[in-house]
């Protein structure tokens, strides 16, 4: 794949798309048809920075576990599972959440969850404009 002529979402994926590949977003009810409609909602997030943390295949499913920031500092951790048929993603869903603080009465029954640099959730530092 050329990266220089790949969307973001193939950086993510690792794998090229599929001209007829849909892209589900659930949190926003919208559902993007084709590779070069992908391309265009990408290009209106100027100066996202992301980083991969984690390529996860299971026959014909690709799951990716990374992480952006829109620019405002604030990280995003995200799921995209890929639908793969003959090296190419044919459907990807999408799934994102800000981060948030726990709740005063769960600090009782959790644990602080480590989230070291270099580690599977790339931190704010570790993500590159795209």
């Amino acid at each position: 794949m050329d990266v220089d002529a790949s969307t973001r979402l193939e950086r993510i994926l690792g794998i090229p798309l599929a001209e007829d590949a849909v892209r589900q977003w659930p949190q926003s009810g919208e559902l993007i048809r084709g590779r070069a409609r992908i391309a265009e909602v990408e290009s209106h997030f100027v100066g996202l920075r992301l980083g991969v943390g984690r390529r996860h295949s299971c026959g014909n499913t690709l799951v990716v576990e990374w992480s952006n920031d829109y620019g405002d500092g604030r990280i995003y951790r995200n799921v995209s599972i890929a639908e793969v048929r003959e090296g190419e993603a044919v459907a990807v869903t999408d799934y994102w959440g800000e981060p948030f603080t726990a709740p005063e009465w769960r600090r009782a029954v959790g644990e602080r969850l480590d989230m070291p640099a270099g580690g599977v959730w790339p931190t704010s530092d570790d993500l590159t404009v795209t």
